[in-house]
């Protein structure tokens, strides 16, 4: 029945496909190789109909097509989400909308959202280096009781990659630590202190980091 069911959705999502929707997100450098070319509100009104539904994700995902597993972020049941399935699809990603997808509609709700986030900033690969990142501005954005030490705890992730020049991976500690800093005033003094340590750093990718965390975190 899940097969089943899982054959109609990509049946409404290849009948959905837009091929100049599917040139336009080339232009954003979407990777497109597997991409049809629909509107992330036309999948998030499709997510509706599947909501907590893991076995479609698991199915979803598997069909290797991007659509498909933006909704399946959309659609999986975190409680059932486990470390080995969070490590096996960041694996796969290969283009930051899906990254950013994956953490922050589904990843940042898991019980283990807070140490895939330091494990991932570590690794070299570039979007699983950038999901650790994002992961991290997902879970301040979206965990409103978690204690300011569980967001200090980043810093030191942070700074220690802002020296990684790759596009994707400065966007996603340029974006983790503005949001961290937008939490509250002493996360805030705290980042804006980070950013200065960052700025020192003898690094064009760090500099830009910095400049653009203090021009965000700098303002009243």
């Amino acid at each position: 029945m899940k097969a089943d069911k899982a054959k109609d959705v990509l049946r409404r999502l290849r009948a959905a496909g837009d091929p100049a929707a599917r040139a336009g997100m080339a232009r954003f450098g979407i990777n497109t190789e597997r991409a049809l070319g629909i509107s992330v509100p036309v999948l998030r009104k499709m997510s509706r109909e599947f909501r907590r539904d893991h076995a479609l994700a698991v199915e979803l995902w598997a069909s290797g097509i991007h659509e498909a597993r933006i909704l399946a972020s959309m659609i999986d049941d975190p409680r059932e989400v486990t470390a080995a399935q969070m490590d096996a699809w960041v694996r796969e990603v290969e283009s930051w909308d899906l990254c950013d997808h994956l953490t922050k509609n589904l990843f940042d709700k898991t019980p283990f959202a807070y140490g895939k986030a330091m494990v991932w900033s570590r690794r070299k690969k570039e979007f699983v280096r950038r999901a650790g990142f994002s992961l991290m501005a997902a879970l301040a954005v979206h965990d409103k009781t978690a204690p300011d030490g569980k967001f200090r705890q980043f810093f030191p992730a942070i700074v220690a990659t802002a020296t990684d020049d790759r596009n994707f991976v400065r966007k996603g500690v340029n974006w983790a630590l503005r949001q961290i800093g937008k939490r509250n005033a002493a996360l805030r003094k705290d980042a804006i202190a980070v950013a200065r340590d960052i700025a020192r750093l003898n690094s064009r990718a760090a500099r830009w980091i910095a400049a653009d965390a203090l021009r965000e975190l700098s303002r009243r």
